[in-house]
């Protein structure tokens, strides 16, 4: 099968057909508009014929992005020399104006074919022009002509040979060129569009950082505000329990003081994860951490009414983190929970070491995911909550990258959705016994 043309290969047989059919066009008017006696011109004109047949098939293949007989370029040229030579024997000889046809086919096969098939081409054309000055009558024999016209076959073989092969190379610089522009712009263009991504995450990231600035102020501010009237409050009933009362009294207000108490310490709560984020690292407990989350957890809404279940080993190695990330993380993967879980679901967050990791996954048997979803849940502004700002998972992937470790969304899913962290460990690290177990009793979190 004949193989497709290149670019260059394919601007060339285009204007290589143009030429023959131009030549064709002038033939068929010289031949019958030129007072060519009869019995000459049916014979030039079934030569022309000939030619116009063979610029047809070429032409077709052309227009495939083929070349005719393209692997045998030089029986091409032999069979137009002998084309050439016989247009010239029954037109005028030697001074016949197809001899001019021989040009044409140089030029043609120059801009087609290499400069070796090129300077093959005129000598085919040289030996058909010598083969035609000796057909002919001794009369019509010129020694001029044809030693002129030889050598303007030798110029013009030369001088399209040169000039074919300057345009090619300028052609596969240009090329080169063009590769190297559009290699240099898609690069420009990915650099542009990683910046554009880094600056989103980091307008993301610093919107988020107002959020939790805004909340921490608001925090603290109720809590003063409410913290005040308990404190006199508190005072009051501590007043009352001293004096002497009857059984039923003394219950209520002990029953007061205790709901004082679980009010005071909800507010310390508040106020502690409201402070200012530390963004020094230190050693800390990933039992700790997750303890911390979880005791922030139970005041969201919903959180009562879900069942969580701890599994965190005692001996887990400490890792060397900002303790304040990574409650973060862990409290939104665990507030996104308790939103896709429903009345009575399940949630688990469970810990184990893996080599120099720690892997902590938090795991639900809510909704789940949709797939369409999935290859978006890490972009900024992304979310499928009405009220969400799609910066939880993006932050709280940021925040584990910048710790060197993983926050991954496993392709396998089953009921429901589960995030897995991994973590950079201590080797070698005795860790502090504790217990992830948050003291919070009959709010629906449970231990395992």
């Amino acid at each position: 099968m004949t193989p497709l043309l290149s670019r260059w290969e394919l601007a060339a047989e285009t204007i290589a057909v143009k030429i023959r059919w131009f030549g064709l066009l002038f033939g068929y008017l010289l031949v019958n508009l030129g007072g060519v006696e009869r019995p000459e011109r049916a014979i030039l004109n079934a030569i022309l014929f000939l030619g116009a047949a063979y610029a047809l098939v070429d032409t077709a293949f052309s227009l495939r992005g083929q070349v005719f007989l393209q692997r045998w370029p030089l029986l091409i040229s032999g069979l137009e020399a002998l084309f050439i030579a016989l247009l010239c024997y029954f037109h005028h000889g030697l001074e016949s104006a197809f001899r001019y046809y021989y040009l044409l086919s140089l030029i043609c096969c120059a801009i087609r074919h290499s400069m070796r098939v090129t300077y093959l081409t005129w000598a085919l054309h040289s030996v058909s022009y010598v083969a035609l000055f000796f057909a002919l009558p001794a009369d019509q024999q010129n020694m001029l002509t044809l030693a002129l016209t030889l050598t303007i076959l030798g110029w013009i073989t030369w001088a399209s040979a040169a000039l074919a092969l300057l345009l090619k190379r300028v052609g596969d610089h240009l090329s080169q060129l063009n590769k190297e522009l559009e290699k240099h712009q898609t690069l420009l263009e990915e650099r542009i569009a990683e910046r554009t991504a880094q600056l989103h995450e980091a307008q993301a990231h610093v919107l988020h950082q107002e959020k939790m600035a805004a909340f921490g102020l608001l925090a603290a501010g109720i809590a003063h505000e409410v913290g005040n009237p308990l404190t006199s409050i508190s005072s009051l009933v501590q007043m009352l329990q001293r004096r002497d009362q009857d059984v039923y009294t003394r219950e209520k207000l002990a029953l007061v003081s205790g709901q004082l108490q679980r009010i005071q310490t909800t507010l310390r709560e508040v106020v502690n994860f409201s402070r200012p984020a530390s963004t020094a690292p230190s050693r800390v407990s990933m039992a700790d951490v997750l303890a911390e989350a979880l005791n922030i957890a139970k005041y969201y809404r919903g959180a009562r009414a879900r069942i969580i279940d701890t599994d965190v080993p005692a001996d887990l190695p400490m890792v060397v983190a900002v303790r304040d990330q990574l409650v973060q993380v862990f409290l939104n993967l665990i507030l996104n929970a308790i939103d896709a879980t429903q009345t009575g679901n399940r949630i688990s967050v469970s810990a184990r070491r893996a080599g120099d990791l720690l892997e902590i996954e938090v795991r639900d048997n809510g909704c789940g995911i949709a797939p369409e979803h999935v290859v978006h849940l890490f972009e900024p502004y992304f979310t499928t909550k009405k009220d969400g700002t799609g910066l939880g998972l993006f932050v709280s992937r940021k925040l584990i990258g910048d710790h060197g470790g993983r926050l991954e969304f496993p392709a396998k899913q089953g009921q429901g959705a589960t995030f897995r962290i991994e973590l950079p460990c201590e080797r070698l690290e005795k860790p502090v016994p504790t217990s992830v177990t948050p003291d919070v009793p009959r709010l629906g979190i449970e231990s395992q």
